[in-house]
């Protein structure tokens, strides 16, 4: 209908100049709805960019203790790690090995109560030396995550 108008004007017109002007006039307003659309579009996709990036990340362990690659002078009585989303317990494996890849307990971690980001393993006492961290978690997400850090408990002539 719009070239219809536009056609009708010029026809009308006895000015080509006013015919032009139309013209243009038109061609000003397809501009500006073509690019409004393409304004929405880009808005539309960035909006659903927006609420997806969560779901594609994946679980990352965001604090450990103790730290990877800790000195400590004092062995530690429980290893916790803590992620930045939600684990499934059920599917979670935490292990320490000493110097001879021995395990150093055969306890079952468990996701805290109250925090279930957090994993704990408890330790029974153990000796100075290096020990290696392994954990395998499932985080609520679907995606599996798994790696290793080590740390040292020193030998008292260490600490002196």
């Amino acid at each position: 209908y719009k070239k219809k108008a536009v056609k009708s004007i010029c026809n009308n017109s006895l000015k080509l100049s006013k015919c032009s002007s139309v013209i243009e006039a038109n061609m000003e307003s397809v501009k500006l709805t073509v690019l409004l659309r393409v304004m929405i579009g880009v808005a539309l996709v960035a909006t659903m960019w927006a609420q997806t990036s969560p779901v594609m990340a994946h679980a990352q362990l965001i604090k450990a203790e103790p730290a990877r690659r800790a000195a400590l002078d004092k062995a530690p009585n429980q290893i916790r790690l803590w992620f930045n989303e939600e684990i499934e317990g059920a599917y979670t494996t935490l292990t320490v090995s000493g110097v001879n890849k021995k395990l150093v307990t055969n306890a079952k971690p468990k996701v805290v109560a109250d925090d279930p980001k957090s994993i704990i393993l408890p330790m029974p006492e153990t000796k100075p030396g290096k020990y290696k961290v392994k954990f395998r978690v499932l985080s609520v997400d679907g995606h599996v995550v798994d790696s290793t850090f080590n740390y040292t408990v020193k030998s008292k002539v260490e600490g002196k």
